[in-house]
């Protein structure tokens, strides 16, 4: 029953946070429930989230843009800015006729189309396929390339175990029932944190990390949790803590390896028949390259790890099934290349790579799809076209872009310049919760002549538009739901109407397109529901099992994925036969030095693992003064930032922000007590958040996680709300790779004192009357 009495309809939906019921009654979303054990409880935060205030419900248009035209201005973004809402035909014109004034006088390189893929589980109502469709249809855009979770691994990685065997790391990974099987350690860098595991692209039909984690622990499975926080690791597992300092994850693996080459514990055939560069580790971790050995005592003195412990997990290693583990977090850091290069090495040094149970992995921990099984026939999806476009920049890199145009930059060996962008396009984003430094991210949203943003809710980033669409949720509208590796594909029936005037992405877009000309060339002639159809029917077609027709589909709910492959080894065939199955790399093998690397001639990092001390680092010369290391890790009462509004979100504040986690000891010598609101501050912004107190976090570790609505509405801190990205640092892991630095940074901590600032996030903006074109 609702509030009112009547009985409540539940309708089976999915998210990115899994499959579950929503109860509806009146039009409204009432509750939610599933029946999966293990099922996230971020679910709890759909029915506050899905009715309210910040609902974006009209088109809307900055006054300034309005009465002024397209231009750069600082003022975009300002609290207090001003809104008008106007009918969907009167905006659809002027944003046709801004598109074709940028086209014409600039180039579609002038026009990005920042898109982060998140904002919908459903395969067709896909926000980055629906944006970047509409752009490659108007003659195309300047895009973004890999990814603020794991851009090191995307592109390091390729060059050390190949193009091929990047992609089977990322989505081929032993499952968990293998790892039960098999494995007799596992020693993680970064920890297996649950929550993380709670959210897959595209959603999953069950939960399937934590009965792993449970299953592997029962099976005997040790586990060695290398982390400044506790609780990376379930209970369950049973792990040994090591609280190493943050950011000296390649430390301790060059020590690990100096001990195994020292005790001859190393499996010097694995190295010779199956690596190259080998020897070039070896006389790195022996000093003979820097005069500086690596062993447990030198390592000792950055992580405060005893050297002891660090001999012993070595040859604890060495004497059993080990799995290397270096989580996602831990290469979003300066030089977040190192420990990624580091785990290989130190993984083929065990000479364990290809084995069942053993090797080199990333991504147990960080996400719920890895260990979850593989889908190799695919899934059905919304083709995005070709961009005829030869533009694109590292994502992570959008500041960079926008404030200095035909500025120079590296990556990944190449020169490359920044396009002058005229027109932003953002859909189901929000870089105001996921990019660094966002003064400077502000500065930069002011540059361009026009920012168009498609939303659900009035984010950050909507608030930093010029144009405003509303779009519809995924509870109202029809989808496809699945996610690679997933059990089953699934239907996402509509459950509650659109809110306000809200539309579905594809339906605006094909409008735009109209005015522009090309209408026939995006929708193809298809409606919404044609389109699913023709997804279903072409992805049905790929097997020979017998499918359900999409009638049938659809009043099943879903439909089991044949073909589905549970994973058991990585690299198994190339460990039988590497000269029939050669990596892609330029020796066909796994390189631990890597001469193509080492051309490129980057400081930042060189053709081999190496120990890099990054800025952000307890011990160093920033440390004099900000001598907290904040750790901004994902968080778990939400996605990323969405639905940050809702129920289960809110329980996690602390006086209604943010919490920060910090050491009692740190706490006490600051003069801070559980609940107190704090400002945290460095050179780079300030925030408030709310404290609790936890030995879960080492020593000189705060812990802030991503994900709280930015709020600079007050001058009394940069944020008031506690997103921890005002004090991140934007600049690349290396010239490499450019990924996000985000993980990690320095800070001090002080008790607020007086009446805090009310936090002002979940106001919508403020609506002025009405404009009158002239």
């Amino acid at each position: 029953m609702d509030g009112h009495g009547e009985q409540a309809v539940g309708v089976s939906t999915s998210s990115h946070w899994g499959a579950y019921d929503v109860l509806v009654s009146g039009g409204r979303v009432v509750g939610v429930r599933a029946d999966d054990p293990d099922a996230a409880p971020l679910s709890g935060n759909v029915p506050d989230a899905q009715h309210h205030a910040t609902r974006v419900a009209a088109p809307a248009v900055r006054r300034r843009w309005l009465e002024n035209g397209p231009g750069s201005d600082s003022l975009r973004g300002a609290p207090g800015d001003e809104y008008v809402e106007l009918d969907w035909d009167t905006v659809l014109d002027l944003l046709a006729a801004e598109f074709d004034r940028v086209r014409s006088e600039h180039g579609n390189a002038a026009i990005y189309g920042g898109s982060y893929g998140w904002a919908s589980a459903g395969r067709f109502h896909h926000s980055q396929s629906q944006i970047h469709r509409f752009l490659n249809t108007i003659g195309g855009y300047t895009r973004s390339r890999n990814t603020y979770s794991h851009a090191c691994v995307e592109v390091l990685l390729p060059h050390v175990m190949g193009l091929g065997g990047t992609a089977d790391l990322l989505e081929r990974a032993p499952t968990w029932d293998a790892v039960a099987r098999h494995t007799d350690l596992i020693v993680t860098f970064g920890g297996l944190r649950l929550s993380n595991t709670w959210n897959t692209s595209g959603g999953r039909a069950r939960q399937s990390a934590a009965a792993g984690m449970r299953a592997a622990a029962e099976k005997g499975v040790q586990t060695v949790s290398i982390s400044p926080l506790r609780d990376d690791t379930v209970d369950e597992m049973g792990a040994q803590w090591l609280p190493a300092d943050p950011g000296t994850d390649t430390a301790i693996q060059l020590a690990l390896i100096h001990t195994l080459f020292d005790e001859g514990l190393a499996d010097f055939d694995f190295l010779d028949r199956y690596t190259v560069g080998a020897d070039v580790l070896r006389r790195y971790v022996r000093g003979e390259h820097d005069g500086v050995a690596k062993t447990p005592e030198w390592a000792e003195g950055l992580c405060r790890l005893p050297a002891a412990t660090l001999r012993d997990l070595a040859r604890r290693m060495a004497g059993g099934r080990t799995l290397v583990n270096v989580g996602w977090s831990v290469q979003r850091t300066r030089f977040g290349e190192q420990p990624l290069w580091g785990g290989v090495a130190l993984a083929a040094c065990l000479g364990q790579i290809g084995l069942p149970g053993g090797g080199f992995a990333t991504g147990y921990g960080s996400t719920g799809n890895y260990a979850g099984g593989s889908t190799p026939s695919g899934l059905p999806r919304f083709p995005q076209g070709i961009n005829p476009v030869d533009s694109a920049i590292p994502v992570a890199r959008v500041a960079d872009m926008l404030l200095n145009p035909g500025e120079p930059y590296d990556y990944n060996g190449r020169r490359h310049a920044y396009p002058d962008i005229r027109l932003v396009a953002w859909s189901g984003g929000n870089p105001f919760h996921h990019h660094q430094d966002l003064a400077r991210l502000t500065r930069a949203f002011s540059r361009p002549e026009t920012v168009l943003v498609v939303e659900t809710h009035w984010t950050a980033t909507a608030r930093h538009a010029d144009i405003v669409l509303p779009s519809t949720t995924s509870l109202e509208r029809d989808d496809i739901g699945a996610s690679q590796g997933d059990l089953r594909v699934r239907a996402m029936p509509r459950a509650v109407p659109a809110h306000g005037s809200a539309r579905d992405e594809y339906d605006v877009y094909a409008d735009l397109a109209e005015r522009l000309g090309v209408r026939g060339e995006f929708t193809e002639g298809r409606t919404s529901a044609q389109w699913l159809r023709h997804m279903y029917r072409q992805w049905r077609n790929r097997y020979r099992t017998p499918l359900p027709d999409f009638d049938a589909f659809w009043a099943a709910g879903g439909v089991d994925i044949p073909d589905r492959v549970e994973d058991t080894t990585l690299f198994g065939d190339f460990r039988a036969d590497p000269g029939a199955h050669p990596l892609g790399t330029p020796s066909g093998r796994i390189e631990l030095y890597s001469q193509t690397i080492a051309s490129f001639g980057y400081d930042d990092c060189p053709g081999h693992p190496a120990w890099l001390p990054g800025p952000e680092r307890i011990g160093g010369e920033r440390a004099r003064r900000w001598p907290l290391l904040l750790i901004a890790n994902q968080p778990r009462g939400r996605l990323h930032s969405q639905q940050d509004m809702g129920a289960y979100s809110r329980s996690q504040k602390v006086a209604d922000r943010a919490r920060l986690r910090m050491h009692p000891d740190d706490a006490r010598a600051r003069g801070i007590a559980d609940g107190d609101v704090v400002r945290v501050r460095n050179d780079r912004g300030s925030l408030l958040a709310g404290v609790e107190t936890s030995t879960a976090v080492r020593p000189d570790v705060v812990q802030l996680s991503t994900g709280a609505w930015y709020d600079p509405s007050s001058s009394e801190a940069t944020c008031v709300h506690g997103n921890p990205n005002v004090l991140t640092a934007d600049t690349g892991s290396s010239a490499l790779s450019q990924g996000t630095t985000g993980q990690h940074v320095l800070v001090e901590v002080a008790r607020y004192e007086g009446e805090p600032p009310p936090v002002r996030a979940f106001e919508p903006p403020r609506l002025g009357a009405p404009w009158i074109r002239r």
